[in-house]
């Protein structure tokens, strides 16, 4: 079997869905704060065939719906809807960053879900982060002569952050734009995108993490990110680690941008090992 893509309905409001086939349980996918499906690419390849791998574009970014009210409990909604329309027993959540957030807050309310991979997010935030998504979001108001120019900027931008440029990062690139009368835009709103940043200082580590009762696998990037630290710190992660009673933590080397731009092995193999524990305590 390969790969399906279609879109989910929900209540006046749609999804787009790449489904990769696999046996032992879904695995829903879901990407950080300006990123599409195509960010989990490594992931869903990875786990595809022992896992089904549910990976979306959510509200506002690649060809889902746009957004009215922008926040992570938004998107968490959402998340929660597409689970129950699409009939997933015992989902296992895995996201990135913004990702992480949304799919901590749905374990935190869906007692079925069995399963929880954090990859470098779900912490307290600090004004660090701020600084270093900020000067990037630029992008999303600009107007591009053409393809090529937003990818070229995208390429510097993504130097400055450490990502190697290959062709999977060009092909996530130029799925996040498409052409207008005017030329090539991101298909995000800079308002949107920026509500939904704004939203994550409303996490309350202490609050969500203690509601989680399933196993949980924290991927910490202890990577600095080109001149900047490392997104998230042991601080920034105290609260999270304290207040999660069924947790696993595995450090690495990749920053927080590298451990979803390029295959990272080693998160892999703490992901598989997770997840075939998890499946081994039915």
């Amino acid at each position: 079997m390969t790969k399906r893509q279609y879109k989910v309905e929900l209540e006046g409001r749609y999804l787009q869905i790449v489904d990769y086939p696999g046996e032992k349980g879904t695995i829903i996918a879901l990407h950080g704060l300006t990123g599409t499906h195509k960010n989990m690419l490594h992931y869903a390849q990875s786990l595809q065939g022992d896992y089904r791998v549910i990976a979306c574009d959510l509200r506002g970014r690649g060809d889902s719906s746009g957004m009215d009210v922008a926040s992570i409990f938004s998107h968490a909604e959402d998340i929660k809807e597409l689970i129950a329309i699409m009939g997933i027993k015992d989902p296992i959540l895995l996201g990135h960053s913004m990702g992480a957030f949304i799919s901590a807050l749905v374990a935190s309310e869906m007692p079925s879900v069995k399963g929880l991979v954090l990859l470098d997010g779900a912490a307290r935030m600090s004004g660090r982060q701020h600084d270093i998504v900020r000067p990037s979001l630029g992008r999303l108001r600009k107007t591009y002569e053409s393809k090529r120019a937003y990818v070229e900027e995208l390429r510097q931008l993504y130097k400055r952050l450490g990502i190697k440029w290959t062709d999977a990062v060009q092909e996530i690139v130029e799925y996040e734009i498409h052409g207008t009368g005017n030329g090539w835009m991101h298909k995000s709103a800079y308002e949107n995108i920026e509500d939904d940043f704004a939203s994550f200082d409303f996490f309350n580590p202490i609050e969500v993490m203690g509601k989680i009762a399933c196993e949980t696998l924290l991927i910490q990037a202890d990577g600095g990110i080109g001149s900047f630290p490392p997104f998230f710190t042991d601080a920034d992660y105290e609260e999270t680690k304290t207040h999660t009673s069924k947790l696993i933590t595995f450090n690495s080397d990749s920053n927080h941008y590298t451990m979803v731009f390029e295959k990272q092995d080693d998160i892999l193999a703490a992901i598989r090992d997770f997840l075939d524990g998890v499946i081994l305590d039915e």
